[in-house]
C-alpha cells in the first residue's frame, strides 16, 4: 500500500471525502460502487467494486470458447480494466487499464466494428497501439454498462471482420449481462 499523505476526517453521518486527484487517478465516478476491506490491524481498503469481476473465472472461459469459435483474440472488460483475455498476450493485457477511446463506447453504450480502409483505430490500451479493437459490444445489465467484449486485432495487420463476428460479439455482451442480473 502507498501513502498519499493526504488526511481527511470522518463527517457526522460517517462520510469521508476522496480526493478529486485519487478520484481521476483511479478512474473513480459518481456513482461508482466501492468495495470496504478491513484487516486486523485497524486499517480499512477501498477497491472499486467490479461485478462483471465476480464472473471472472467463467469470462476467461467464455472468452476462450469466442476466440477459438471465431479464430480471433478476445478481451473482456469491465468498465475499468481486462478482465479475460483469449488468443492475445495475457502478460501485456490482463488487468491493465482500457483506453479512454474504448472506455468511450462503454460509456455511451454503443458498438463498434472496425470497417475495412478505415484510419481511425480504436487501442485497446492507452498508450499502446499494438492492440486495436476490430468489434466492441458494450455489456449491459440492469439498465448500466458493466463492461465490454472485444475482439482483437494486430493493429499492423487488416482483419477481417463480418457480420458473424459481429453478431457472436453482441450475442457474448448480451449473454454476460444477462448472466449478471441473476
Amino acid at each position: 500500500m502507498k501513502a498519499t499523505g493526504i488526511v481527511r476526517r470522518i463527517d457526522d453521518l460517517g462520510r469521508v471525502v476522496i480526493p478529486k486527484e485519487i478520484r481521476r487517478t483511479m478512474r473513480i465516478r459518481e456513482g461508482d460502487p466501492l468495495e470496504i476491506y478491513t484487516d486486523r490491524d485497524g486499517e480499512v481498503i477501498f477497491k472499486k467494486y467490479s461485478p462483471i469481476g465476480e464472473l471472472g473465472n467463467f469470462a476467461t472461459q467464455y472468452a476462450e470458447t469466442l476466440s477459438k469459435t471465431s479464430g480471433h483474440p478476445i478481451v473482456i472488460t469491465d468498465k475499468d480494466s481486462i478482465i479475460a483475455v483469449s488468443g492475445a498476450s495475457k502478460k501485456e493485457l490482463a488487468e491493465k487499464k482500457v483506453s479512454s477511446e474504448l472506455e468511450h463506447y462503454m460509456e455511451e453504450k454503443s458498438s463498434y466494428t472496425l470497417k475495412s480502409g478505415e484510419t481511425k483505430k480504436i487501442p485497446i490500451i492507452d498508450g499502446i497501439d499494438k492492440y486495436i479493437a476490430s468489434v466492441v459490444y458494450p455489456i449491459i445489465s440492469e439498465g448500466d454498462t458493466v463492461g465490454s467484449v472485444v475482439f482483437v486485432s494486430d493493429s499492423s495487420t487488416t482483419p477481417s471482420i463480418g457480420e458473424v463476428e459481429e453478431k457472436l460479439a453482441q450475442a457474448a455482451s448480451s449473454f454476460l449481462g444477462k448472466q449478471m442480473e441473476q
